[in-house]
């Protein structure tokens, strides 16, 4: 979806990511009844992860990066949906919200800063014209890629432990 960018914020944040991993969250008990479902969760969790972080790889508009990385954030909710853990998944959404929220509006201070630049192709250098943003953007995506001791750490880390225990899903992990 295009539009500004603390709109993003909002929808890429809380909106779309809290609708339908939340609701995967409070189906628990109907997922629970068949096995078949929640293998078929996983695995469509694991795909959306991987298809989405490949595609985010060969982007170059600045938003829609890290709008293909909320898709694979998603990709690990569902996942864990899929191996019963649903407290899990809810707490990666949860922190999920927090490190797009600062990713989206650092992305925005960038864009602005850049006269409405989003290629990143044109970017560099610029820790020298807006440093609190790079310094911003830096701890976002730490946290995203789950550096150790942010928040992005605990929860990704929790999630590829669950998978990993569930042998007939390595697939998964």
């Amino acid at each position: 979806m295009e539009g500004p960018t603390p709109v993003s914020a909002l929808i890429h944040a809380a909106t779309m990511v809290t609708a339908g991993v939340f609701l995967i969250i409070r189906s628990g008990p109907l997922f629970e009844g068949s096995p078949l479902a929640l293998t078929v969760t996983t695995v469509v969790g694991a795909l959306t992860a991987f298809f989405a972080a490949t595609v985010g790889l060969v982007q170059n508009d600045l938003k829609k990066v890290i709008a293909y990385s909320t898709c694979s954030q998603l990709g690990y909710m569902v996942m864990v949906c899929g191996v019963s853990n649903y407290s899990t998944s809810l707490f990666h959404l949860m922190n999920h919200a927090f490190f797009k929220a600062l990713l989206f509006l650092s992305a925005g201070s960038v864009i602005h800063a850049l006269a409405d630049e989003q290629d990143m192709r044109k970017m560099g250098g610029l820790i020298r014209s807006i440093p609190f943003t790079y310094v911003m953007i830096l701890i976002g995506s730490l946290s995203l890629m789950g550096f150790p001791y942010l928040t992005g750490f605990y929860s990704k880390d929790l999630i590829l432990e669950l998978v990993y225990d569930k042998y007939y899903l390595i697939f998964a992990y």
